[in-house]
């Protein structure tokens, strides 16, 4: 299944940082940028997570959660989220249960086969929880922040 634009986000629960079930129905009422990450602790994620932490307030002053999602398990993302003083909910797929109902995987990871990642794709969720952007790039390529920005900006108001 590939998640698109204008489409009723699925929901699911994943655990967080701490182990505990965290659902996307949770965040009802608030705009949401589910963002699919490849890997914890790799330089692009990195980058990717601290762009993203950096811009906090911007994302809070349009009424956005962002929830960051891999497929490493909730230890591996604690550590990440400590070494980065991350401020927004980091969620593990070690499942590849989400990554797989939203379309977001990555096969055969650096050559590694059979192991599946989660592709480098953004979702932009309205409050109402339809899907009203989408992004997938390539795993070494950030996400475009300024149109992720501009979509959350449509639904302001």
């Amino acid at each position: 299944m590939t998640v698109e634009v204008g489409q009723q986000a699925p929901n699911f629960s994943l655990a967080d940082t701490e182990r505990k079930p965290r659902s996307l129905s949770d965040f009802r009422g608030k705009n949401v940028v589910l963002a699919f990450m490849p890997g914890a602790f790799t330089g692009v994620c990195t980058k990717e997570v601290c762009a993203f932490r950096d811009s906090t307030a911007r994302l809070n002053g349009l009424d956005a959660q962002v929830i960051g999602i891999t497929v490493d398990s909730p230890f591996a993302q604690k550590a990440w989220a400590e070494q980065n003083k991350l401020d927004f909910l980091l969620l593990s797929d070690y499942e590849r249960k989400v990554v797989n109902l939203y379309g977001a995987t990555l096969p055969n990871l650096a050559g590694l086969q059979g192991y599946v990642a989660a592709s480098r794709t953004v979702f932009v969720v309205d409050k109402f929880g339809v899907v009203r952007y989408k992004w997938a790039g390539e795993p070494a390529k950030e996400p475009p922040y300024e149109e992720i920005t501009q979509a959350l900006s449509k639904l302001k108001g």
